[in-house]
């Protein structure tokens, strides 16, 4: 590398890069420059900041590339771009399940989202860093929350990508009684950002210690459950309940963890629609088990049995076609972008594009991470910054790999992208030894 490149990256605060990062990704909205061809995907001004980081961090790996070489993730996280290259290489020459270009296009979407996790392996090595980081966190979700309570009660815009008529840009306004987007391109996607980040405020508590910063803090907890109960997805507010109580448990908070079970509860209370979309699911259940008893007393079919929607999409259209993909190609799948449509279960969608071969590279990132935390956690007893930012993580990563069992999530960009500049930044700290007392 030339010596001025050299100087420039030194000299460069990568610090400034993740706080735009954090902000930027989960606060502007989804708007299409343009489209590509072939495809309801569109290239958004996102798209170009991690094309910046990209470059930057090619600059960094020159020069820190033992870090990268040396971290058991980031060689995980290696393993499994090459499992997916061989997959979409087949779907594109052997199988011929997938359109070329559009494939290749999901496939360099995957490096974009891994690309944050490697700045922050690679740069962050100061504790004061994560402070600003939880604080950078804090003012996007208070933002969210004013955005959503615009969006709900003054109709401002909503830009989602749902369906493709919407990706094109239309500008949309909330529907009384639907799920509230806030700056997010899905409901989904707004929970599945509440799992990740609102485990680091509960933890982050207790660290600081000034009365505003704990106003602030709590004032966070309350808009993101706000933010949770109005986007109307059920399995994230359990997935929410088990990232909290995980990580408040690991900083031996369990009278804690009542307290925040009770408030999630009233909030619940509160939501007309979650009551009854979880009423919904309990009347389905209950009326499957009493028709099999009828049935079976009477020898033929029950046909009046009610249907809640999102489960029998599941289970009905989505799943099987995940299940089917996996059987055309049971070792590497059939190529990104095959499964055309969501498939609401994660690991089911890499089974059927990537097969055994992607599914399994991909676990072992997630097995990587579990014994990472697992195996170097603090032992001390005071609660420190850098405690509570691995004791958020511990909880919002299992509350992340639950909800992938109902939901796409690490497929969409809003959510990918800070999830893994989050694990970047756990993992930085842990091969820099900055836990050392």
């Amino acid at each position: 590398m030339p010596r001025f490149m050299q100087k420039l990256l030194k000299r460069l605060n990568i610090h400034y890069l993740i706080i735009i990062l954090f902000i930027v990704i989960p606060l502007y909205p989804k708007f299409p420059l343009f489209n590509v061809p072939g495809t309801y995907v569109s290239i958004r001004l996102e798209d170009f900041l991690m094309l910046i980081s990209f470059f930057i961090l090619v600059g960094l790996a020159l020069l820190k590339y033992k870090i990268i070489l040396k971290n058991e993730v980031s060689k995980s996280i290696v393993l499994f771009l090459a499992a997916a290259i061989v997959s979409v290489l087949s779907a594109i020459f052997v199988t011929k399940t997938v359109e070329p270009h559009i494939s290749i296009l999901h496939y360099l979407r995957r490096i974009e989202y891994f690309v944050p996790f490697f700045i922050a392996l690679v740069t962050v090595h100061k504790n004061y860093n994560l402070k600003v980081y939880a604080t950078c966190l804090l003012m996007v979700v208070i933002y969210a929350f004013v955005y959503g309570v615009l969006q709900k009660y003054f109709n401002l815009p909503i830009v989602t990508t749902q369906n493709q008529e919407y990706s094109k840009g239309v500008a949309l306004t909330y529907t009384p009684g639907g799920h509230l987007n806030s700056t997010f391109a899905g409901h989904y996607d707004l929970a599945s950002f509440i799992i990740l980040v609102a485990p680091i405020f509960y933890t982050s508590f207790w660290v600081f210690k000034n009365r505003i910063s704990k106003i602030a803090l709590c004032l966070g907890i309350l808009a993101s459950l706000w933010l949770l109960v109005n986007s109307v997805s059920r399995i994230s507010i359990v997935s929410y309940l088990v990232a909290v109580s995980i990580s408040l448990a690991f900083l031996k908070k369990y009278k804690a963890i009542v307290i925040a079970i009770l408030i999630s509860i009233i909030f619940i209370a509160f939501s007309s629609n979650l009551i009854e979309r979880y009423s919904r699911i309990i009347e389905v259940t209950f009326s499957k088990v009493g028709s099999s008893f009828v049935a079976r007393a009477s020898e033929e079919k029950n046909e009046n049995v009610f249907e809640d929607r999102s489960t029998s999409i599941r289970l009905n259209v989505e799943w099987p076609r995940a299940m089917r993909a996996f059987s055309k190609n049971p070792l590497v799948g059939t190529g990104f972008s095959s499964i055309t449509l969501a498939t609401d279960n994660d690991y089911l969608r890499l089974l059927g594009e990537l097969g055994v071969v992607g599914f399994l590279a991909f676990l072992g990132i997630l097995i990587s991470l579990g014994r990472a935390l697992i195996r170097y956690f603090p032992k001390n007893r005071n609660i420190g910054m850098k405690e509570a930012w691995v004791a958020g993580y511990s909880g919002s990563f299992v509350g992340v790999c639950l909800n992938a069992f109902f939901i796409d999530i690490f497929e969409s960009s809003k959510f990918a992208i800070v999830f893994w500049l989050f694990t970047g930044i756990f993992i930085s700290m842990r091969s820099r030894k900055l836990f050392k007392k």
